[in-house]
């Protein structure tokens, strides 16, 4: 089952947020502004952090973190048939108050009308008052009609007419499968890589390590496949047997070592007033646990060490190499698990991976490979949650994945948008296409700009910041982004309205000196298009005369469009800015 939508209440800096999942969610931002207060929120609900007195939003004393899945499979309909609505989906609530404590609670979908509810099918086992049911002729024509008979053909009822009947949307009262904490892992298997995550700890042997998962897979492959293995453990079983006083039978052992008897007998001299009988019971050890306090994982790049010794590029890549890992092995599980009989309550089969900064230490090549992994991975059975600074990590193939998280202050809750509509409406299958190519990681920074400044070419985006530094504006938290063309700014503008960015488009007039009726009216057209595109609300336009060659005072027609000597011009000790530019260059950057 996948994760479809989450709601957050009151934790850490988030007040009220509500959100709807994809296989991948990519969560950017800029520092200290909650993505790690998402991720974490994700955390506690599948109980994978200790709840702390700070993560109570500050004035409040409750909290609650809400999942709803989706695609659950057969094994999950049956486990949670409870809560599963028609659409065969779950909610589940997991609520902590300072004063009672944790809990988990689950929504109930109950039919408005009584003659559909569980809770009534004890009373119409007799045939004649069956007959008041909405589904009697769902039920067999003949025999006793039991319970059992009763519940399936409500189901079967409520499916097929789920468009028809009306129905509450309830969190029930009572706890989740009517217990108080449920197992850990029930809802699948979490594996979470902070930003900074002790890889000698995951290459442990001891907890839930990945290391140890995968460790813990081979052993029991050993333990039923390896002759020798089990030969072994069968002697450490036959060796523990001698040391005790009575065999299995319950006679005297004559082969046990008299030490162990001397002991006995010298204890129990101590206690002799007590009346007290001492019996030292050797226990077989368990040998998977023996196997795996001796293992030892080195790192051979030359130099044989543990991991801590490594840099932390090959650290990080480590850790990468046993998610992947960890993959292949569970999907062989599943398999296995899907061929054995299904025997009661077990944890579902979906894998979450939460990952927060997954580029720390990896170069840019190594950041784009990974992210291909990811997103493999996210193909599949698997659901991948991470926060990201790098725009290796944007694909606006997948634009509903991204999450822009927001502060609009210090005090202010962190609130999240996401591009739910269909960014791609009204814009031509070519063009489409192109904006998706265009976002490289270069022109990918925009989404995690504080504000966007688009313009035409190369020779804007060289001169512009060059002199608001010149004149004490510029600002790294701003981006500017080279947009190929005139005609290509309407389609920025487009992703930039839909992902509610702030922006500032600067563009030629082109009008200059020479040109035709015709030529002017195609730039006029063009102008046109970019102030039409402007969502006022977020961005706002900057004209230049006719370019910015003329903008710096460039009169060499020959020299246009070449971002070397439009810079050479600028840096030349006797240029003085125009007093128009410069408030130019002042509003882009405001």
């Amino acid at each position: 089952m996948k994760i479809s939508s989450i709601n957050i209440h009151n934790w850490r800096s988030i007040e009220n947020l509500s959100l709807k999942f994809e296989n991948l969610m990519i969560f950017i931002g800029q520092n200290n502004h909650g993505k790690s207060n998402v991720l974490s929120a994700i955390l506690f609900f599948f109980g994978e952090v200790s709840l702390n007195i700070t993560d109570y939003r500050k004035g409040t004393n409750e909290l609650w973190v809400e999942l709803e899945f989706v695609d659950l499979d057969e094994h999950d309909q049956t486990q949670f048939k409870k809560y599963l609505t028609t659409s065969k989906s779950i909610k589940v609530r997991r609520t902590a108050n300072s004063e009672n404590g944790v809990s988990y609670n689950g929504y109930t979908q109950i039919p408005k009308n009584i003659l559909l509810s569980e809770s009534i099918l004890s009373d119409y086992t007799n045939r004649e008052k069956a007959q008041e049911l909405p589904y009697y002729s769902l039920l067999p024509s003949s025999g006793r009609i039991t319970k059992t008979l009763l519940s399936e053909a409500l189901t079967s009822y409520l499916i097929n007419n789920a468009s028809t009947i009306e129905f509450e949307y309830k969190l029930e009262e009572s706890g989740f499968l009517g217990a108080k904490n449920i197992a850990q892992g029930i809802f699948g298997t979490v594996i979470f890589v902070p930003a900074l995550k002790n890889t000698l700890d995951e290459l442990s042997t001891k907890g839930s390590s990945t290391f140890s998962k995968l460790l813990s897979k081979v052993i029991t492959e050993m333990s039923e496949n390896n002759d020798k293995y089990k030969e072994a453990r069968d002697k450490i079983k036959d060796l523990t047997k001698i040391l005790n006083k009575q065999k299995d039978d319950g006679n005297y052992n004559e082969e046990r070592p008299k030490e162990l008897t001397s002991l006995e007998e010298k204890i129990e001299s101590q206690l002799i007033t007590w009346n007290t009988k001492i019996d030292i019971e050797i226990f077989p050890p368990n040998i998977d646990e023996i196997f795996k306090l001796g293992t030892q994982v080195w790192i051979d790049d030359g130099v044989k060490t543990d991991i801590s010794h490594k840099g932390h590029g090959l650290q990080r890549s480590i850790l990468f190499a046993l998610i992947r890992s960890w993959v292949d092995v569970s999907q062989a599980i599943k398999k296995t698990e899907e061929s054995d009989e299904d025997l009661g309550r077990r944890s579902s089969k979906s894998t979450f991976f939460v990952l927060e900064e997954p580029e720390l230490y990896l170069h840019p090549q190594a950041q784009r490979e990974f992210f291909q992994v990811l997103k493999t991975l996210a193909e599949g059975e698997n659901q991948i949650v991470l926060s990201t600074h790098s725009s290796y990590f944007i694909d606006l193939a997948l634009y509903k994945s991204i999450c822009i998280v927001k502060k609009e202050s210090s005090t202010s809750p962190t609130v999240c948008f996401q591009c739910s509509d269909d960014l791609l409406e009204m814009v031509e299958e070519k063009k489409a296409f192109n904006l998706t190519y265009w976002i490289n990681p270069d022109r990918g920074e925009l989404f995690f700009s504080e504000k966007t400044i688009l313009v035409e070419g190369q020779s804007e985006k060289t001169i512009i910041p060059f002199l608001a530094s010149r004149i004490g504006v510029f600002k790294h938290s701003y981006t500017i982004v080279d947009c190929g063309s005139k005609t290509n700014i309407p389609l920025y503008i487009h992703l930039l309205n839909k992902f509610k960015l702030p922006y500032v488009v600067v563009y030629d007039k082109d009008h200059q000196e020479g040109k035709n009726s015709q030529a002017i009216q195609s730039a006029d057209i063009a102008t046109n298009a970019i102030t039409e595109s402007i969502d006022t609300s977020l961005g706002i336009s900057i004209e230049l005369i006719n370019d910015i060659e003329e903008e710096i005072g460039i009169t060499d027609k020959r020299a246009h469009g070449k971002p070397f000597e439009a810079l050479e011009h600028i840096t030349h000790k006797s240029y003085l800015i125009s007093e128009a530019l410069k408030n130019k260059i002042i509003t882009i950057y405001k």
